[in-house]
């Protein structure tokens, strides 16, 4: 990891660093899902980081989510292990495709939060995730991503905000 990342990530970790400004996509709910599915199109053909990391993970995310992604993230570069996220959130998968993507608003806007599914089709079989949103710095932000997996929803927040064995921010060092 270069020196710049490593401090940007730690800056985030310890909630330092705010989310970028407003952008004109992030006007409605489904705007930042949308962009993150755009990237997550880039990132599949090998071009580009995924959206839970920078550039893109400020202006996608709310504060403190994607404090919890950069703390997984440092996580990873102290250990060499896999962080608490062990596949792409956005395709509920460690490999897949998107395929014909529905993007819609489930619950309309209400005291600054909302609820979008994205819908797609990864290797033939259908594919559902849902993001909790929320209005944060201007605009909307993803604040949650909720997964299904063997018929059971999950939270990638609750999954980011366990503990790690080891550490700087958990003050313990990491043995690698």
């Amino acid at each position: 990891m270069s020196a710049s990342r490593f401090a940007a990530s730690a800056l985030l970790a310890i909630g330092l660093l705010g989310a970028g400004a407003a952008s004109a996509a992030d006007t409605t709910p489904d705007g930042p899902v949308k962009d993150a599915y755009a990237i997550t199109v880039k990132t599949l053909a090998a071009s580009g980081e995924p959206p839970w990391r920078p550039p893109h993970r400020d202006r996608l995310m709310s504060r403190s989510l994607a404090a919890l992604f950069a703390r997984d993230d440092l996580y990873q570069d102290e250990a060499g292990e896999i962080g608490h996220i062990g596949a792409d959130p956005f395709i509920n998968g460690q490999d897949g495709e998107v395929k014909n993507l529905k993007v819609a608003i489930v619950e309309k806007p209400t005291n600054g939060r909302a609820l979008v599914s994205a819908a797609f089709r990864s290797f033939k079989q259908p594919v559902t995730v849902r993001f909790r949103m929320v209005e944060e710095g201007g605009g909307w932000r993803i604040d949650d991503i909720v997964n299904r997996f063997e018929g059971k929803d999950y939270s990638v927040r609750a999954e980011l905000s366990k503990p790690y064995d080891c550490g700087s921010f958990m003050g313990k060092p990491c043995k690698r």
